[in-house]
């Protein structure tokens, strides 16, 4: 049988059951729609909703918002650093200040030694400075890779563990964490 049969043979059959189909005289069977299918299907849709929201769409939303805190609390210590750091910008600036005063004071006699304390001071605050942001910036790194990868791995457990209830089978342990690794390494690709 070809295709242009099949199709023929189909045409006739929907004919034919449009012609055996009663007669509802309603408005909804005036537009074409069959009143106890849509409810049929609106009831599916929401049972569908329903399990969606409570299994997966809430926690996933509720994590996220902590998530989020997380996120924020980490900003708001980065604030806090770098209001440290202009503090200490001022403090070195008060430094800086204190030792020309005291340079001008005694320059005849000891100008040279004024000189070089005065750049060793700032040096070593140089240092101490660049040592403070370099350490709050690894940390600060090191945090959201933690929460990165803490997310990761949680959208992996709840994804399979909505699967595990939609299938209505439980995956083994070591089903599981390939799962997860294989879903991880999906992520990673596709964030390079």
């Amino acid at each position: 049988m070809s295709f242009i049969d099949y199709a023929y043979a189909s045409s006739e059959e929907t004919h034919e059951s449009i012609a055996t189909e009663p007669a509802d005289t309603g408005l909804l069977a005036s537009m074409g729609i069959n009143g106890s299918l849509f409810i049929f299907q609106l009831i599916n849709f929401a049972i569908v909703f329903v399990v969606l929201w409570f299994l997966i769409l809430k926690p996933l939303t509720k994590k996220l918002l902590e998530r989020q805190k997380m996120i924020d609390n980490s900003i708001a210590n980065s604030k806090k650093i770098d209001d440290m750091l202009k503090q200490s910008e001022l403090g070195f600036q008060e430094k800086i200040d204190m030792a020309k005063a005291e340079a001008s004071m005694i320059m005849e006699r000891t100008k040279n030694e004024a000189d070089t304390l005065a750049e060793q001071s700032r040096q070593k605050t140089r240092v101490e400075i660049e040592s403070l942001v370099e350490s709050a910036k690894k940390k600060i790194g090191a945090e959201r890779d933690q929460m990165i990868i803490g997310l990761k791995e949680e959208t992996a457990s709840i994804v399979v563990a909505a699967l595990e209830r939609i299938l209505s089978e439980k995956i083994d342990a070591k089903k599981d964490k390939e799962m997860i690794a294989e879903a991880l390494n999906k992520l990673n690709y596709e964030k390079k």
